[in-house]
């Protein structure tokens, strides 16, 4: 049997897909769209004045670049720590650290790209309730 050559994929994302942090991503590089092996790519929207669930990225950084709005990123053990992003900056989450993002706006969507180096980052984000001991395995 002859193997798969590798080849150039474009993908254009055509509709929304709830993710476990309940916000509607567009998915674009994944293993599953492009067989891709070390990275996922892709767009989230916050609605305005929506927020993500609290939850944790199981063993995969993750990178964000704000294409539109204002986020509020909360963190830590208790979401104690906050960090603001808008159009134009990057934002690193690093594995396990527990998060929340936030639209600042009521009116306006908030968009970014998102990466993370894991092919199948979906299957590895776990709930997070403030206060609990960190997480080393999934649940």
């Amino acid at each position: 049997m002859r193997a798969t050559q590798p080849k150039v994929q474009g993908v254009h994302p055509d509709r929304e897909v709830m993710t476990r942090q309940r916000l509607p991503y567009f998915i674009g590089i994944s293993g599953q769209t492009v067989n891709a092996t070390g990275l996922s790519m892709h767009l989230v929207v916050i609605p305005p004045g929506a927020r993500s669930e609290p939850h944790i990225h199981l063993g995969y950084e993750t990178a964000l670049y704000v294409l539109e709005g204002r986020v509020l990123t909360r963190w830590g053990a208790a979401l104690e720590h906050e960090v603001v992003s808008q159009a134009g900056e990057f934002l690193f989450v690093p594995p396990g650290v527990p998060h929340q993002a936030i639209n600042l706006s009521a009116t306006q969507p908030a968009r970014a790209i998102v990466a993370r180096n894991d092919p199948a980052e979906q299957d590895k984000v776990l709930p997070f309730e403030p206060g609990q001991p960190p997480l080393d395995t999934p649940r």
